[in-house]
């Protein structure tokens, strides 16, 4: 098994990420009727991320202790993953980077052991794949998604550090994870990414769908102005 890089690590834990509660009911909205969202040229339809978290729930219901996602949390990390997929195929497009299946697959197989090692050494038993990628949001039958996002991932940090990965926690580590957090902003914005206020708005510096606040419960009085960090690129 391959030494776990930064990059694995903070995808591994992207579960702790904490998403807004509460869908906003909007009569208008600049996406396309019948779409989640629109990245680039493509559309997210509603059907797909219905499906898709269909997928994700028949999971979650077999661990209601261990993956505690209410319905909201589903469908917005849901489609939280099925943006941050199209953005890294840009940023790979962006970068010049290529990855085979078999790259895709060994990436896939570094993340399940690390967070399996993770979630046993906390005490949870029968770790399947399954239910690593269900506590990180992820529907499980995109599994080869994800190992394709980690595999882009490795490769842009092998590319950035001059062809080795660098070792973690090291000045060239967090120089690194800097390039690729910009790299993650410059194909977002590159893709003009629109997300359905249904579902929420995205949230740039997360790469995560979030709440949207919603006018109807919106107190009497004059409109307090709403924080806009990270609701647009910054790079």
């Amino acid at each position: 098994m391959s030494k776990q890089s930064p990059v694995l690590r903070r995808l591994v834990e992207l579960s702790a990420v904490a998403l807004g509660a509460g869908l906003v009911l909007t009569a208008c909205s600049p996406v396309q009727v019948g779409s989640a969202a629109i990245v680039g040229n493509q559309r997210i339809t509603i059907a797909t991320l219905d499906t898709e978290v269909t997928n994700l729930s028949q999971t979650v219901k077999l661990y209601p202790a261990t993956v505690p996602l209410s319905q909201v949390e589903q469908t917005q990390q849901t489609l939280t993953w099925l943006i941050r997929f199209q953005i890294n195929d840009e940023l790979a497009r962006q970068a010049g980077i290529t990855v085979s299946s078999a790259q895709a697959q060994q990436a896939l197989d570094d993340i399940y052991a690390q967070a399996k090692s993770g979630a046993q050494a906390q005490g949870i038993s029968n770790v399947t794949l399954d239910l690593i990628l269900a506590a990180n949001g992820i529907p499980p039958n995109l599994s080869q998604e994800v190992g394709r996002y980690q595999a882009i991932e490795n490769e842009f940090v092998k590319q950035a550090n001059g062809g080795t990965e660098p070792a973690p926690g090291t000045p060239a580590a967090n120089a690194v994870a800097a390039q690729l957090t910009k790299a993650h902003c410059q194909a977002a914005k590159a893709l003009t990414i629109q997300v359905n206020p249904q579902f929420g708005q995205l949230n740039y510096n997360q790469v995560a769908v979030v709440a949207a606040p919603s006018p109807v419960s919106r107190p009497p009085g004059p409109a307090k102005a709403t924080p806009q960090a990270g609701l647009s690129p910054t790079c």
